[in-house]
């Protein structure tokens, strides 16, 4: 399985689903707290086009958006295979 890389924030609800999401399909995740680690929230804007809400999530290195992004994949079948090493 490919590496899955999550910017969250605690407050964040659609952060919640998408970890919910991913969980429920027994996905490991790294996930970055951007208000923890306001460093990182520099970073996560590099890496997703200047993308400033959370969450912003990452398969294999890959840019996928945010959770509506995570969950379209998932309505269309396509997140299994994104996922697949």
């Amino acid at each position: 399985m490919k590496k899955v890389e999550i910017y969250t924030s605690p407050l964040c609800g659609y952060c919640h689903a998408a970890k919910r999401l991913l969980t429920k399909k027994g996905v490991a995740f790294e996930e970055t707290n951007v208000m923890a680690k306001p460093g990182k929230r520099s970073e996560m804007l590099a890496r997703s086009f200047g993308r400033t809400s959370v969450p912003q999530i990452f398969i294999g290195g890959t840019h996928v958006g945010g959770f509506d992004d995570l969950a379209e994949l998932e309505s269309d079948d396509k997140l299994d295979a994104m996922l697949a090493a």
